[in-house]
């Protein structure tokens, strides 16, 4: 009998899958751990491409450290808090930006800010039309910043003496998910940027869009996996959505914790 294409391409895949995993063995069942927030993955059956700092063409890239996600006051504190306060998001970004300035690594903000025109746009995604419909990131217009201070697009307070310290790099809003719709690739380019450690807001959407493009465009990307948050809802949790892509396509993952020995041992050498 002859095999069906379709059934034999199945058999092919599965094959291939199969010696994939077995490049990468798993000592047992106890040893093997897949990535969370706070450990890295251990024997998890994936390539380790790991990720080595060099202080001359890496930097961090923070995506929207602004109230509306990392205040109990913002907008969307009631679906990202629990991620945020189970993985201690708020101050894991500090710790980046913190040692950042302690070393001179380079630091880019990647915002989010809606203007007045952007609501006028004539069609939609699901969390866009969520946005605009809670006024989320929105100032008045690109020309001014009345309103901004305590905003829900501000910075969140605590990042302020780091992202106004007038050597960090705020690019040109984002206005859907990546960075697509602003110039950090061109300020990463331009700056010999070659290399990424990626964090901030939120998971799911901005920061594993801006990991994918900026992989697309030939950045380095690793993602500090409890420097980032996400969305739960019922029947939803953008955390662990994201976090498989993490490990699936950045060439590491890696906690706050070991991502800030990590830096400050590769500036001593």
């Amino acid at each position: 009998m002859i095999t069906p294409y379709p059934t034999l391409k199945l058999l092919t895949s599965i094959a291939g899958l199969a010696s994939l995993i077995a490049l990468s063995p798993i000592a047992s069942a106890e040893t093997a751990r897949a990535a969370t927030a706070k450990m890295p993955p251990v024997n998890d059956g994936l390539p380790m491409p790991g990720f080595a700092i060099d202080p001359a063409t890496t930097a961090i890239v923070i995506t929207d450290p602004q109230n509306d996600f990392l205040s109990p006051k913002g907008v969307t504190w009631g679906v990202v808090g629990q991620s945020i306060t189970e993985n201690g998001t708020v101050e894991n970004l500090e710790a980046l930006f913190k040692v950042a300035g302690e070393t001179g690594m380079p630091v880019f903000v990647s915002p989010h800010f809606y203007y007045a025109h952007d609501h006028k746009w004539e069609f939609e995604g699901t969390l866009e039309t969520l946005m605009h419909s809670i006024g989320m990131f929105d100032r008045p217009h690109a020309l001014t910043l009345e309103g901004f201070e305590g905003s829900g697009a501000d910075w969140l307070d605590l990042y302020k003496p780091y992202i106004n310290n007038g050597k960090t790099v705020v690019t040109s809003p984002h206005k859907v998910y990546g960075p697509e719709t602003n110039d950090l690739v061109l300020q990463l380019r331009k700056a010999g940027i070659s290399k990424v450690i990626l964090g901030g807001m939120s998971s799911n959407l901005c920061t594993e869009s801006h990991m994918r493009e900026l992989i697309e465009q030939g950045f380095e990307v690793m993602v500090v996996t409890d420097a980032t948050a996400g969305a739960i809802t019922p029947l939803y949790n953008g955390y662990d959505a994201s976090l498989t892509n993490f490990r699936m396509i950045a060439s590491a993952v890696d906690n706050t914790d070991n991502t800030v020995k990590a830096i400050k041992a590769a500036y001593r050498k």
